[in-house]
């Protein structure tokens, strides 16, 4: 790792590989994950994330491979980084007859590198940030499942962070619950927090993510910006047409491959003819040879890629795309 590189990345791995016994969980990735940037951790169920998470936690060690967290060496310098870090992974755990304010009291007093004068101030102000404060005295035994998701984000924000790694933090949450989350994580990106989300559902990546990471089967088969991977994946060409077998013939001689249409015109409906295109293909010049052809166009678009259809093509899985 270079010095220069890891400086600008709060999280960096190099072939980070764990294995138990046989089986290999994580398949020597190279992760990238920049400073101040809210990153999505995506991919099926066993695809070795929450395993890559445990180990940039420090809760599980790596086979080899090198990882580095706010761009110090892992486990090396573990003591010095986790008080930069907060974490809520696989679901948050509090003692059910305590109040969640009571909770976050204890968990804090765990805390020996904060100061013990401040403590109810940093529990208030958490619970507030999550929109608990009303419920601040209630007994978690009867907080919702959405109420105790929030709570273990505030315990992730009873002090000041420079990595938050959330695991599915809009689990349980209703609509509202999820804008709030939602909110929150971009006013933590807005103070220079770097966040890493793992989720299963697309929508919330592609409304609160700047950047994301594709796992499939224990490999990294994708990252980068959501720009860049959306411009990774496929676009189409789209043209509204009732001479489909002419715009066909013109496509072909244009280079792009028609794909075969839902139905047949008969020169008076209308067929929608589309084909994968290359951004080196202006779509004014497909147009124009449609036209110059004598198709009659209706409507042309280019269609392109979305996240989800990345993450179908790369693992060969659906995704939740809705809450």
């Amino acid at each position: 790792m270079t010095a220069g590189a890891g400086a600008e990345l709060a999280i960096e791995t190099h072939g980070l590989t764990k294995t138990f016994g046989k089986q290999t969980a994580v398949n020597g990735i190279d992760l990238a994950v920049p400073r101040g940037s809210v990153f999505g951790f995506l991919g099926p169920n066993g695809s070795g994330k929450t395993t890559t998470i445990r180990v940039l936690l420090g809760l599980a060690s790596a086979t080899s491979g090198e990882v580095s967290v706010l761009g110090q060496p892992l486990p090396g310098r573990l003591a010095s980084v986790l008080p930069r870090v907060g974490a809520l992974i696989e679901g948050p755990g509090f003692y059910p007859f305590l109040s969640g304010q009571a909770n976050l009291r204890r968990l804090d007093s765990a805390d020996r590198y904060v100061s013990s004068s401040t403590r109810h101030a940093r529990v208030d102000a958490a619970l507030e940030r999550v929109g608990l404060s009303h419920a601040a005295g209630k007994k978690v035994k009867a907080y919702s499942l959405g109420m105790k998701q929030r709570l273990g984000i505030a315990n992730a924000l009873l002090t000041p962070r420079d990595l938050i790694v959330l695991d599915e933090p809009t689990n349980g949450l209703d609509p509202q619950g999820t804008r709030e989350v939602r909110n929150l994580v971009r006013s933590l990106t807005a103070e220079g927090t770097t966040v890493f989300v793992s989720s299963h559902l697309l929508a919330e990546i592609e409304q609160i993510c700047t950047h994301a990471a594709v796992m499939r089967a224990g490999n990294l088969v994708a990252q980068g910006s959501l720009d860049d991977l959306r411009r990774a994946g496929q676009a189409r060409v789209r043209v509204l047409t009732p001479d489909d077998l002419a715009a066909e013939q013109v496509l072909r001689r244009l280079g792009l491959v028609p794909e075969h249409p839902d139905a047949r015109g008969d020169g008076h409906a209308d067929v929608t003819v589309s084909a994968p295109i290359t951004d080196d293909l202006a779509p004014d010049t497909v147009v124009s040879a449609l036209v110059a052809a004598g198709v009659r166009v209706r409507g042309f678009e280019v269609e392109r890629a979305t996240l989800e259809d990345l993450f179908v093509a790369l693992t060969g899985e659906g995704f939740d795309v809705v809450q």
